[in-house]
């Protein structure tokens, strides 16, 4: 798995756990927006990180989450892209 779908990943699994909201509770919440989803294909979705920004932004707003703290990501993604280029000048 890339940096990229692991920091996703956690950042959709966070979201989830701080509203105590399970897979099998967002099946029925993407259901009540006529997505449907299994939740095996959830499940599996989530546990591999691989999935589009469209099922991650319909997550996001089935659970009612306005706003997500992504500055750690970005931290990260700089220290990646300065060592990068550290390395390719190098």
């Amino acid at each position: 798995m890339n940096y990229s779908n692991e920091k996703v990943k956690r950042l959709l699994k966070s979201e989830l756990v701080k509203r105590g909201i399970s897979n099998a509770d967002l099946v029925l919440l993407l259901k009540q927006e006529g997505i449907n989803e299994t939740q095996s294909s959830i499940t599996s979705k989530i546990s591999r990180g691989t999935f589009s920004a469209s099922f991650f932004l319909q997550c996001l707003s089935v659970i009612g989450c306005t706003k997500f703290e992504i500055e750690d990501f970005n931290s990260n993604l700089n220290s990646v892209t300065k060592s990068t280029i550290k390395t390719k000048t190098e």
